[in-house]
């Protein structure tokens, strides 16, 4: 099975670690964050931030030719439990068809005190 590194223009450069890898007819998507919006401006709050998220993870999934229909996994990290309700309000707009399967994670802290939340999926598209 061949597989292909999936790169997005803006991508931080030099991180250890791809957008995507598509492997076959899957898509592996890296964990999505959002703690700054496309003009490097700080975002708070994990509607904000989720919303965000998903909007990187929908462009990634369409420099790999999928979208988010295509999605059929994803794993939410959430800094804070009480924030779980917010989070499902957002990703509801963005999974409106076929929910994909999903996991979430409440964990200690995420790779920068500001960040809140982070996803990532795995898209079938055949």
């Amino acid at each position: 099975m061949a597989k292909r590194v999936i790169t997005v223009p803006g991508a931080l450069p030099g991180v250890p670690y791809s957008p995507a890898i598509k492997a076959g007819n899957y898509i592996f998507v890296s964990g999505q964050v959002g703690h700054v919006d496309s003009d490097g401006n700080k975002l708070v709050g994990v509607e904000a931030q989720t919303k965000r998220v998903l909007e990187n993870m929908k462009r990634v999934l369409e420099a790999a030719g999928a979208s988010m229909d295509d999605v059929i996994k994803t794993t939410v990290f959430l800094t804070r439990a009480e924030d779980f309700p917010k989070m499902n309000e957002v990703y509801r707009t963005c999974f409106t068809k076929d929910l994909p399967a999903r996991s979430t994670v409440i964990v200690a802290a995420l790779a920068r005190p500001e960040m809140v939340v982070e996803i990532e999926g795995i898209a079938y598209r055949a």
